[in-house]
């Protein structure tokens, strides 16, 4: 009779982090709800901004706590392939959310364009709703033009958003690069492409702030400027909020690096930082096409 072995499977110990986790998000909660509340009100926040500030501190702290316990854990050989496994249908589901999150802001634009858009026009049988709700509308896009009469222009391709489009490809390119070197343990190769592609990030970053304060200082190109206004914001802003995430990323993969950790055969947290950084790039694609161009 023989004895059949089986992969051994790590089970953690108790763990703090989700209840701190859960207290941050608590906080952030019901500090961006009362902040936004008290928008506008000359008492003040009364306290909001600073439970708000405080549940983002706590997020950094846990976030940085955990991933630290995961890489100690990683690094001291206790995770085995069907841990690996877990950690790669983690990852997959949790760009596949990402994908519906953007999904839902795209079609918020897609309504916005075809549907709300035309009908305040008087497109198909809503001429009376044109008549009745604003005579003088006209159904364009972009809409620079807003309800209450605020007037805006439209952000171009050219110029700023070509160069971070530009920037992002390239970032995509070089991620690929030291994705490569790392296979073949190239380590003088991997850093110097990780390097460029935390850089890129990083001009990326400064060239949307650069390109918003432009909107803001001398196109009147705001968050409140109607639909067009508002979709504009929330979408690049989103995206950037992603970018910045995937550098923050990318940057701790760096200095693992440097720290010697990761294997040709044995790299996932590289892998999963390169498939967020990915997925970012063809976010911003999409998004350049229909928001800047179309």
């Amino acid at each position: 009779m023989t004895t059949k072995e089986y992969e051994s499977y790590y089970v953690p110990a108790d763990s703090q982090w989700p209840i701190i986790g859960a207290l941050a998000l608590f906080c952030i909660a019901f500090g961006a709800g009362g902040f936004v509340s008290q928008l506008g009100n000359d008492a003040g926040s009364g306290g909001w901004g600073y439970l708000l500030m405080t549940g983002i501190a706590i997020v950094i702290y846990m976030v940085v706590g955990w991933i630290a316990n995961v890489i100690t854990e990683s690094m001291s050989g206790l995770y085995s392939e069907q841990m690996s496994a877990s950690f790669r249908q983690g990852m997959s589901w949790f760009i596949f959310s990402e994908v519906m999150f953007f999904a839902a802001f795209f079609g918020a634009l897609y309504y916005a364009r075809t549907m709300s858009v035309p009908w305040l026009g008087g497109a198909g049988s809503n001429a009376m709703t044109n008549a009745v709700l604003w005579p003088e509308f006209q159904a364009v896009w972009p809409l620079i033009k807003a309800p209450d009469g605020t007037e805006t222009q439209a952000m171009g391709w050219f110029g700023l958003p070509l160069i971070n489009t530009v920037l992002l490809l390239t970032s995509s390119v070089t991620c690929h690069f030291a994705h490569v070197a790392l296979e073949k343990n190239d380590r003088t190769k991997l850093k110097a492409f990780l390097g460029v592609t935390i850089l890129l990030g990083i001009a990326f970053l400064f060239f949307q702030v650069e390109e918003y304060m432009e909107a803001y200082q001398h196109m009147n190109l705001r968050l409140d400027s109607g639909i067009y206004g508002s979709t504009f914001f929330m979408l690049t802003g989103f995206h950037g909020m992603h970018v910045t995430l995937g550098t923050v990323m990318l940057i701790v993969v760096f200095f693992r690096v440097l720290k010697g950790h990761f294997t040709p055969t044995e790299h996932f947290g590289f892998q999963a930082a390169s498939w967020y950084w990915h997925f970012v790039d063809v976010v911003w694609v999409i998004l350049f096409l229909f928001v800047y161009i179309i």
